[in-house]
C-alpha cells in the first residue's frame, strides 16, 4: 500500500493517495510489445513491475528507463531462463508473491519457415520456444494463481496460430498450440476471479520483424499494439486481436475453402 501523507491544505501534500500497487509480472520483458507495455504500465498506474528476462542487462537498461519514467512504481529485475521445466518452476516460484494481479507471457521468436523445413534442430527450437515454453510458464504460474484465487494471466500468440499457411506453418504450429491451451486454461477458471486473455497480435513493427519491414510489409506500430494489450488484460478480454481488423482478416482466412485457400501464395 502507497500512502502520501499531507500537510496543509490546498497544498500537493493534500492530495492523498490510498492505492495498492499493482503487481505486475512480465516474462520475456526485453521484446519491444512487452517493454512498451511496461512503459504504460510504469506511466498510468503505480505498479510494481518484475520484468523476467534471459538477456539480464538488458532487461536492466529497460528497467532504468522505466523507472524514470514511472516514479511511483518499483521495476526489479530477474534473469529466468524459459526453457527447462525446473528452471521455469524456481524462478517462477521465487518471482511469486502474494497479491500479483498480472502475468503476461511475452517471450518468443520468429522462425524462417524455410531453415525449419531443412533443420529438425531449427524446427525443433521454433516449436520449443513459441509452444512449449510459453505453455510450461503459464501452468507454472496458473497453479499459484489457483491458489491466490484471482488475477489475470495473458500470453502474447499470434494471428498466425488461426490457420496454418505455407509461409509460415511452424510458428503457426506453435501458436496453435498456445491457442488451444489458452482455451481449456480458460475452460478451467470459467466462473472464477482469474481471467485467461490470449493476444494475438498481427505483423507489429519490431526488432524481430526487420526483415519484414525492410520487404516492404505493413507493420502496425508497436505502441499501438503495446496500448490496445494493456486495454484487453484491464478488461480480462479474453481474446484481443491487435490491431483489431486482424479478427476480420483471419475470420475470412479461416473460412475460406481449401479449393481457393490453397491457390493463395500467403
Amino acid at each position: 500500500m502507497n500512502i502520501r501523507k499531507h500537510t496543509r491544505p490546498g497544498s500537493i501534500e493534500t492530495d492523498i493517495t490510498l492505492r495498492q500497487k499493482k503487481r505486475i509480472i512480465i516474462l520475456g520483458a526485453t521484446s519491444a510489445i512487452a517493454e512498451h507495455c511496461a512503459r504504460l504500465w510504469a506511466q498510468d498506474s503505480q505498479a510494481d513491475l518484475v520484468l523476467l528476462a534471459r538477456d539480464a542487462g538488458r532487461a536492466e537498461r529497460i528497467a532504468a528507463d522505466l523507472r524514470v519514467r514511472g516514479q511511483h512504481s518499483t521495476v526489479e529485475v530477474v534473469p529466468a531462463g524459459f526453457v527447462e521445466p525446473g528452471e521455469i518452476e524456481t524462478v517462477v516460484a521465487a518471482v511469486w508473491g502474494p497479491g500479483v494481479d498480472v502475468v503476461l507471457i511475452a517471450h518468443g521468436m520468429l522462425p524462417d519457415q524455410q531453415a525449419c523445413e531443412r533443420d529438425l534442430d531449427a524446427c525443433n527450437t521454433a516449436l520449443t520456444v513459441n509452444a512449449i515454453s510459453p505453455v510450461l510458464c503459464a501452468e507454472a504460474f496458473a497453479k499459484r494463481m489457483a491458489q491466490q484465487g484471482h488475477g489475470t494471466l495473458a500470453v502474447i500468440g499470434s494471428v498466425a496460430g488461426d490457420r496454418g499457411r505455407k509461409s509460415n506453418y511452424v510458428y503457426g504450429a506453435a501458436k496453435g498450440l498456445v491457442e488451444r491451451y489458452m482455451q481449456g486454461l480458460r475452460h478451467r477458471f470459467a466462473g472464477t476471479d482469474i481471467k485467461i486473455v490470449l493476444i494475438k497480435p498481427g505483423p507489429t513493427d519490431t526488432p524481430m520483424t526487420a526483415h519484414l519491414k525492410s520487404a516492404g510489409a505493413k507493420l502496425a506500430p508497436v505502441e499501438q499494439v503495446a496500448q490496445q494489450i494493456v486495454a484487453g488484460i484491464r478488461r480480462g478480454q479474453q481474446v484481443v486481436y491487435t490491431p483489431g481488423k486482424w479478427r476480420l482478416i483471419m475470420l475470412i482466412i479461416q473460412h475460406l475453402p481449401p479449393f481457393v485457400f490453397n491457390k493463395l501464395n500467403i
